[in-house]
């Protein structure tokens, strides 16, 4: 049964809105027409700008809405961050015993839908008020109240329709999760962006705005191939970004396979696949949701507290964060969160080496912890694994029919697979970064384990579709 924690959401549950499991069959064109109606409006969203805001081109947290799927002054300003938060925390929660759930209960697994829903709320308002007292709209004083209201609703409403979305993916009307294909969009425009892009004055697409600037003479040759310091898309970027994809796709198909047999039939033999990428891409993005929590709302400490008269308080909340404004734009330059957001490109690490390295640590010591913190959140333990097994009638040739040998077997490959893993996931995702890659590292690592994701989950809808015999034997 729930602990007490999860009671507290069960009447707030009932009010809270919600997306009904479909009560027939949804066939394979009608999932694919939901899923292709949320990808729509999510993009749609992604250009209505705010009530209220100014455009401004620069934007402090660009290279992290990558990943949360947002996009600057518009109805997708916080994206899916406040829905990964929400998330992060509860997991943490729950595999700490913090809380007490039994996710196999599906009252508790109801009751543990409700309190993410009721956190994603919360934390969109949150974040929203965060965003306005940060000056990021301008200042408090200048907007009105009414101005400040109407963003304010205006991202909760918009926050409360991803979350939507998203359960209606997840709940059978379409395909996959809402999270994964707004994530895949997102680092999809920001790649093309990155090519095509007509914007010039350094910032422009590499093979549309970075080659005027080089006609022009706006850049050299060599900034176009190495790029600067402002992070422009360079050639060297584009190049690494297929190196990636390629370095992910053969580190997606290496794995450690265990031979097991099927109790009821003595002549079937199989095998057991464990995956390097054990817990796929989770702590990655566990990671990159923490570090732009830390980015944010140490600037929020700073504008509020950083330039204090006390010297002692301005010098404290410099240690979390230390934020320049000499450009004309907030950017950070010391502190906590200076060390918790890559240099992007080559140029960068050059003039930043020590952040490099300490960026890279701290990325892949959090993907280690991360990966482990799930491997028993996401009941993909030794001891669930074995569980799992034993219940399905299978069984390793050469071990007696129990659960005790399969879980010591389990637990010579799993834990050291996955922490390899949550190391490799960083490596590739910090080096990414430093290389300049269009979309992120982090985006990358993300988006191709989502596709692959999509392309196994649309072979098994076909074939269920296709022969309705299989659907038994796809768990569907």
């Amino acid at each position: 049964m729930a602990g007490r924690f999860l009671s507290i959401f069960k009447p707030i549950g009932r009010i809270l809105p919600e997306i009904k499991k479909p009560t027939r069959k949804v066939s394979f064109n009608e999932k694919i027409f939901w899923t292709a109606l949320v990808l729509i409006i999510f993009l749609v969203m992604t250009e209505i700008p705010l009530y209220g805001v100014a455009s401004s081109e620069f934007d402090q947290f660009a290279q992290l809405r990558v990943i949360f799927a947002s996009n600057r002054g518009t109805l997708m300003e916080l994206g899916i961050g406040p829905i990964v938060t929400a998330g992060l925390i509860l997991q943490l929660l729950a595999g700490s015993s913090i809380i007490k759930c039994d996710m196999s209960n599906p009252e508790d697994r109801g009751l543990f839908t409700s309190a993410s829903k009721v956190f994603s709320i919360g934390l969109t308002g949150v974040q929203a008020v965060a965003y306005i007292l940060s000056g990021m709209y301008g200042h408090v004083g200048d907007l009105g109240v009414i101005v400040i209201v109407a963003i304010l609703l205006q991202l909760i409403f918009a926050g409360i329709i991803v979350m939507l979305l998203d359960e209606l993916l997840q709940k059978g009307w379409g395909l996959g999760s809402g999270i994964s294909l707004f994530i895949m969009a997102g680092v999809a425009q920001n790649i093309l962006w990155s090519m095509f892009s007509p914007a010039s004055g350094g910032v422009g697409g590499l093979f549309v705005g970075a080659l005027n600037d080089l006609r022009n003479g706006s850049i050299t040759l060599y900034e176009w191939v190495v790029g600067t310091t402002r992070g422009n898309p360079s050639l060297i970027g584009f190049i690494a970004t297929i190196v990636v994809f390629i370095i992910i796709i053969y580190v997606q198909g290496i794995r450690v396979e265990l031979p097991i047999t099927y109790a009821g039939y003595k002549g079937f033999r199989s095998r057991y696949p464990i995956k390097l990428l054990y817990v796929s891409n989770l702590p990655v993005i566990f990671a990159s949701a923490l570090f732009a929590n830390v980015y944010f709302f140490t600037q929020l400490l700073w504008s509020n507290f950083g330039n204090s008269s006390s010297t002692l308080v301005s010098w404290f909340f410099r240690i979390f964060g230390n934020y320049s404004t000499a450009s004309g734009s907030v950017q950070c330059v010391g502190g906590l969160a200076h060390y918790v957001t890559a240099p992007s490109g080559v140029l960068n690490v050059v003039a930043e080496p020590v952040r490099a390295v300490a960026y890279l640590g701290i990325l892949i010591v959090f993907c280690a912890f991360f990966s482990l913190t799930w491997l028993e959140i996401g009941g993909l333990g030794p001891n669930k694994v074995a569980q799992q097994l034993m219940s399905s009638g299978m069984q390793i040739p050469g071990y007696r029919r129990s659960e005790r040998p399969i879980e010591q077997i389990l637990k010579r490959y799993i834990p050291v697979v996955t922490v390899l893993g949550g190391i490799i996931v960083g490596l590739i995702a910090g080096f990414a970064d430093f290389l300049g890659v269009f979309g992120s590292g982090t985006g990358i690592l993300l988006s191709v384990g989502i596709i692959y994701q999509y392309y196994e989950l649309l072979m098994r809808e076909r074939a269920a579709e296709m022969f309705p015999a299989f659907k038994r034997i796809l768990g569907d």
